[in-house]
């Protein structure tokens, strides 16, 4: 037996303030279980513990969990695009309209050094995790899946990272003081992109194709698979796209949900479609609550019974005019509409909502909706056991139609056509009246349907913004809202900045 003696496994941020990484807990098939240990409990079983703090860390808002569901997720992901806003009312959180919806970049403020440092916390506990499992040699099955696993979490921090900031620093080892990190400067953007292949090159060749009904919501090969293929399409590796696209789409592991509305109710979690949900509940009563912020920041924001949320990520005029072809049936499921019934023929309940302004928005999303019998049953009106979907099936035919249009040539038309009438063809539901089957003419024109089904697909989920800024009409899109080219990415938080000493540089647009 090894001396016992106690690891903390320390994190310092990048503000030069050292964190003790604490414990925290993980959805249905997770433990409660440290994440600090003793060389002792460092064995299989303390590494899986580490891994299980990975799936609560993206969760749990005292870990990383604000930056990858909560509002500045939000702010970064969706706020920046023309479908959704801040929302909620105009006096609240005012600064963050302006510096979000307008384009008015600030280089400290707690969204965006939020966001920032808390992708830095996850990319830290897959560090820890994985110096664990080399320092004990750990080579069994289960512990070369653990290793997968935060090679995978890993891999979707820094591409997160390198989207919204670009040139970031990559750091592939746990950090034990502030003045280690402090004196790193940042890698490029190449550099960045392939530590991410290494690493989800490794995750897809260990992580198994499912887990049967042991553990739902943990990571496969697939879900790995899905998200190298996105950032091959963010580089316009479009062959290396479709390969992966292909993989996922012939694996038999998934199918479209038949109804696109089952997609974002409680019973829809983890369906179908579902590659990878951030997984989150709550008990009968509101016992064992482990809850996500994604249902909460979305919520409509009202009084009593209309007390669902924060009301942050609205839609906007521009998403319910024109984000959707005339009769689509996306449109009446992705959007509530204020003084109006929220339709159950569409996934709503029967309720109809206050009118505007009685509630402070005109639209509110719908696509986090809380059911108001979980909320009776719960006692909780604000849906925190939402599960915030982040890959799903329906991308993965849209990336390989997009790539196989790119690439060209007589059989990848067919197909574009084919991936793309997929999505329509499950959006439509058998209604022939609407959506029709487009076929191909051009490959610009195929490349603005694949474009508008895309926006059609993910409205209110993030993908928007990130989107028209790798097509390269960003400006086109958002230049009313203030857009200029240099806003594709965010400029890196000052505080970091001037804890580095001149190691680390500025964006060159944000002198």
């Amino acid at each position: 037996m090894k001396q016992m003696k106690h690891i903390k496994f320390v994190w310092a941020l990048l503000l030069a303030v050292p964190i003790l990484v604490g414990s925290t807990g993980c959805k249905k098939f997770l433990d409660r279980k440290p994440l600090t240990a003793t060389l002792e409990d460092l064995d299989q079983g303390g590494l899986e513990g580490q891994i299980y703090g990975l799936y609560g860390g993206i969760r749990n808002p005292d870990i990383a969990g604000e930056g990858f569901s909560g509002i500045p997720w939000l702010a970064m992901h969706g706020f920046r695009s023309d479908d959704a806003m801040k929302g909620s009312s105009d006096a609240d959180g005012a600064d963050w309209a302006n510096i979000y919806d307008n384009f008015q970049y600030v280089k400290d403020h707690w969204s965006s050094n939020t966001y920032y440092d808390q992708h830095y916390r996850l990319i830290d506990l897959a560090n820890v995790a994985l110096k664990t499992a080399d320092s004990l040699r750990l080579n069994d099955p289960a512990s070369l899946v653990n290793i997968g696993e935060a090679k995978f979490f890993r891999a979707f921090a820094y591409f997160d990272l390198v989207r919204t900031y670009g040139q970031v620093r990559l750091i592939t080892a746990p950090v034990t003081s502030a003045a280690q990190v402090n004196a790193m400067p940042k890698s490029n953007e190449a550099a960045i992109y392939a530590q991410i292949d290494a690493d989800l090159n490794a995750a897809e060749a260990v992580l198994p194709p499912n887990w049967g009904n042991r553990f739902p919501g943990r990571l496969t090969t697939y879900a790995a698979k899905t998200l190298h293929a996105k950032t091959y399409l963010y580089r316009q590796q479009w062959a290396a796209a479709l390969s992966l696209a292909q993989q996922v789409i012939q694996s038999g592991q998934y199918q479209l949900e038949s109804n696109f509305s089952n997609i974002w109710k409680e019973a829809g979690e983890n369906g179908p479609e579902s590659i990878f949900e951030i997984q989150a509940e709550i008990g009968p009563g509101g016992t064992n609550p482990l809850g996500s912020r994604i249902g909460i920041t979305q919520g409509i924001r009202g009084v009593d019974v209309w007390d669902l949320g924060w009301g942050w990520n609205t839609p906007t005029e521009t998403l319910v005019n024109s984000g959707f072809e005339t009769g689509d049936p996306r449109r009446p499921k992705t959007i509530l509409f204020s003084g109006q019934s929220d339709d159950p023929a569409n996934g709503g309940y029967g309720r109809t909502l206050p009118p505007y302004p009685t509630l402070p928005r005109h639209y509110w999303s719908k696509k986090y909706y809380a059911d108001p019998a979980k909320q009776a049953s719960t006692g909780e009106r604000q849906a925190a056991w939402m599960n915030h979907r982040i890959l799903r099936l329906s991308d993965v035919y849209l990336m390989a139609a997009e790539a196989a249009n790119e690439l060209g040539g007589t059989a990848n038309q067919a197909l574009a056509v084919q991936y793309l009438e997929a999505v329509r063809a499950r959006a439509r539901g058998g209604n022939s009246a609407v959506l029709p089957p487009v076929a191909f003419v051009s490959q610009a024109q195929m490349r603005t349907a694949i474009q508008q089904e895309r926006r059609a697909e993910f409205a209110m989920e993030g993908e928007r913004f990130f989107d028209l800024v790798r097509w390269g009409i960003a400006p086109a899109a958002l230049g009313g809202q203030g857009f200029q080219p240099r806003h594709k990415y965010y400029p890196l938080p000052q505080p970091v900045i001037d804890a580095s000493n001149g190691a680390l540089v500025q964006n060159p647009d944000y002198p």
